[in-house]
């Protein structure tokens, strides 16, 4: 071993055993452990931030902001509203959601399936009112089965059938994973459903912990001139409030609030539903029915600006303008171009219209104005902004549009028209065109301290590669199986490149696994395939790690996990499937 191979090893050692140990966050250990690797010599200069720039990192960066613009076009809510059940208990949750998952993952890159899924998950989660962490993790874990039943589902098996195509002259076909694979998925998914989750430790949810302190808003919205609601009873909503988590309470009708729920009285244009919920329930009502923030006049002037909308809830101190007027009193919408949508005040019922409801100090307002002039109509009201909790407002006009953008950039990366980061990344330009996603915004939707976790550990890994250290391994690996059957050979060689995938990018660890399979097959006089297999599998499974697979990075933050959560669920994971790969490989790749 010389000497760069010793230290590297040395980091990854004290890498590993600090984020375990989790007393420092993640981000900074990596983040030094790379510096210390420049100062020692081991990492070229040239080359420390060179993982700032690599697929993986833009890639997980990327799909953060592909899956802001889904939830924020609605695509998430139609999903949502079609698929999950937030009654559901949370193991069959797990079980549809992870099935979807993997089907997904088969047919299309296992990120872009978990792009897709994560924000469905999270508002499920939501509405249900559990952390998110409990299925995050799981549905991380199915989209990575579900890959390798395929050669598009996952990048090591398309590295997996190069090689075989440049050494035996003939690469995999679409489905020969399938049968190991499969298999594989299979169980893997069972265990997660009925099992793994169970491992994940409980938290609290600090976001919904400071949320449930608020009592739920009293809020109108308006059937417009094109409603399809028109002609429909009041009555015939409840279904759809039910799926968006909202409470009906009522109608009204050329101003006046009309006695009761009033769930028999046929829609017409201009009425406006009174409604209680909580914001997120609130927009995604309106999303799904289609109903306006208020009456046509009121509506033109807010988006006359055009640049977009953006909720904002503030506190009413005893000294605001708006206390003890209405918000129509003080012309809120033509002097400030916002629209007061609702009135939260500690459960109280509000009986009038609600732009004609005098406002008293205490109470909370939620506000609609057009994109950067929150803090205007907040200082012009003498009111108090709360403290941001990412609320927005869904375009629900542009539904089709980023579900149609984010289909043909997967399709055309899985075809091999365009690289998956610059397919994501027309996405995200896209989304800004479209005016899906306002450009100020962007980057608040990417967890940076996981980009520098990435970005700290590619260039380490590469280092182990160029130092020799993965060649070491596998020599040693060689001297290790010498005299052993093929069953045991095949073995040690899944556990070993399992525990390289954990460590490294797993489509570096098929590029070293790959050859010292075929040398290990060389050397038992078998066929290769078994052994190719063995590493394609192994090395798509990588669950004991926060880095080993991008898409358990993409979870790490929007889960709350820590760098030791993983292994909980993951270890088991990883021993069964290599307890159900060996015996499918020896079934379907006979030696």
């Amino acid at each position: 071993m010389t000497f760069d191979q010793a230290v590297l090893f040395a980091l990854f050692a004290a890498v590993f055993g600090l984020l375990l140990w989790g007393r420092w966050r993640y981000d900074l250990v990596a983040f030094a452990a790379l510096l210390a690797g420049v100062v020692l010599g081991v990492v070229p200069a040239g080359d420390a931030f060179s993982g700032f720039g690599h697929p993986a990192t833009l890639v997980v960066a990327l799909v953060l902001i592909v899956s802001a613009g889904l939830v924020r076009s609605g695509a998430v809510f139609l999903i949502t509203r079609t698929l999950v059940d937030s009654a559901r208990g949370l193991g069959a949750h797990i079980a549809l959601m992870g099935g979807v998952g993997a089907v997904l993952s088969a047919f299309m890159n296992n990120v872009a399936a978990l792009a897709l899924l994560m924000p469905v998950d999270i508002q499920t989660a939501r509405k249900a009112g559990r952390a998110p962490g409990l299925s995050l993790m799981p549905l991380s874990f199915a989209t990575i089965l579900g890959g390798m039943v395929t050669l598009i589902g996952t990048p090591p098996n398309i590295i997996i059938s190069a090689i075989r195509e440049e050494t035996l002259g003939e690469p995999f076909r679409m489905f020969d994973f399938a049968p190991v694979g499969g298999a594989a998925a299979l169980a893997g998914l069972a265990f997660v459903a009925l099992i793994g989750w169970r491992l994940i430790p409980a938290r609290e949810n600090a976001a919904g912990a400071s949320e449930a302190q608020l009592a739920p808003y009293i809020a109108e919205l308006t059937v417009g001139e094109e409603s399809g609601l028109i002609g429909k009873r009041l009555g015939e909503l409840d279904d759809e409030a039910e799926k968006a988590d909202v409470a009906i309470l009522g109608l009204i009708r050329d101003g006046k609030r009309r006695y009761g729920r009033s769930v028999a009285a046929i829609l017409r244009e201009g009425d406006a539903l009174v409604i209680e919920a909580e914001p997120e329930a609130l927009d995604e009502f309106r999303s799904a029915l289609k109903l306006d923030f208020a009456d046509a006049a009121r509506q033109e002037k807010l988006t006359a600006a055009g640049e977009g909308l953006e909720l904002l809830e503030l506190v009413v101190p005893e000294t605001a303008r708006i206390r003890g007027r209405s918000a129509q009193a003080i012309g809120l919408s033509w002097r400030q171009s916002a629209v007061l949508l609702g009135i939260s005040r500690q459960g109280r019922r509000i009986t009038h219209h609600i732009r004609q409801t005098k406002i008293e100090a205490g109470d909370i307002l939620l506000l609609l104005c057009p994109r950067g002039r929150s803090a205007d109509v907040a200082d012009w009201l003498g009111c108090l902004p709360l403290a941001a909790r990412g609320l927005a407002v869904t375009s629900n006009d542009k539904t089709w549009a980023a579900i149609g953008l984010f289909a043909a950039a997967v399709l055309a990366a899985s075809v091999g028209l365009l690289y998956l980061p610059v397919a994501l990344g027309l996405v995200a330009v896209g989304y800004v065109l479209l005016k899906i996603l306002p450009v100020a915004e962007i980057y608040d939707h990417v967890e940076w301290p996981v980009v520098v976790l990435l970005g700290s550990m590619i260039p380490l890994g590469a280092a182990l590669d160029s130092s020799g250290g993965t060649a070491l391994i596998a020599g040693a690996l060689t001297t290790l199986t010498e005299g052993l059957p093929a069953w045991a050979v095949l073995t040690v060689l899944m556990v070993v490149t399992m525990t390289l995938s954990d460590v490294l990018n797993n489509t570096a660890t098929a590029i070293v696994a790959a050859p010292v399979g075929i040398q290990m097959a060389d050397t038992l006089g078998v066929s290769p395939d078994p052994f190719l297999m063995a590493v394609a599998v192994a090395a798509s499974a990588a669950f004991l790690t926060p880095i080993g697979h991008k898409n358990n990075t993409l979870v790490l933050g929007p889960g709350g996990y820590r760098f030791g959560d993983y292994w909980r669920m993951g270890l088991p994971l990883e021993v069964l499937v290599i307890a159900v790969s060996i015996p499918a490989i020896l079934v379907f790749w006979p030696l």
